[in-house]
């Protein structure tokens, strides 16, 4: 992507009633405005579902029209590309949708604790070389991590493209023994997988089904 796009994308961004993006200082000092309060913003007390590492903010769009009946909230690092989920939901008058621009290991001081009923992980870079392991978005740091603020029945779901980022996942899963609800190696070609799972496809998803490439799902609970 071009450098002007990109600072048209963050301009437009600014201008946008769904997109927030505070400072890490802010973030922080925890006085990031909505903490504890996103019923304000969204003006409901319905659940609050996050799609970390959102990327273009495809799932994000694709589950709120889904389920009008939630909220969503897609968090990445990366404004420009979630610019694009962005403008859709304005363009489409959606009024439960919003997108934090800032990093994942921060959403504890975005949220209070219980605040989320849902996360979702889709398509995270799998990070596999070994001194990368801390930065893998299943690790045991980042699960406790969600659980801070997840409700006691909140679910974390998994959506990968990746053997690898599947079956490290699924192991640790069940060696800290938390509860896994479903897994599956290959949503596409085996039977049973939830229709939200294979009804919404990223922009790369597609691509990665041209070439027969298989997509993992796990959807588990943090004890």
């Amino acid at each position: 992507m071009g450098s002007k796009n990109k600072l048209k994308r963050f301009k437009e961004n600014e201008n946008f009633g769904n997109v927030f993006q505070p400072t890490r200082e802010e973030v922080v000092a925890d006085t990031f405005l909505f903490k504890g309060c996103w019923s304000d913003f969204f003006k409901n007390n319905n659940p609050i579902v996050l799609e970390l590492g959102c990327g273009k903010g495809e799932y994000t769009v694709g589950l709120a029209e889904r389920y009008p009946e939630k909220n969503f909230i897609g968090i990445d690092i990366k404004g420009a590309r979630f610019w694009r989920g962005a403008k859709t939901a304005v363009e489409s008058g959606m009024h439960n949708v919003a997108f934090v621009r800032t990093q994942i290991e921060l959403i504890d001081h975005l949220f209070n604790t219980g605040e989320v009923a849902e996360i979702w992980i889709t398509f995270p870079d799998p990070q596999i070389k070994y001194k990368r392991t801390k930065h893998r978005m299943t690790n045991p740091v980042f699960l406790q991590l969600y659980k801070k603020i997840l409700q006691p029945a909140g679910v974390v779901h998994l959506k990968t493209d990746s053997e690898f980022m599947h079956g490290y996942t699924l192991g640790l899963l069940h060696g800290e023994g938390h509860a896994v609800e479903y897994a599956n190696h290959n949503i596409y070609k085996n039977e049973g997988s939830p229709d939200e799972v294979t009804a919404i496809q990223t922009f790369y998803e597609k691509q990665y089904l041209e070439i027969n490439k298989a997509i993992t799902y796990i959807r588990f609970k943090i004890k």
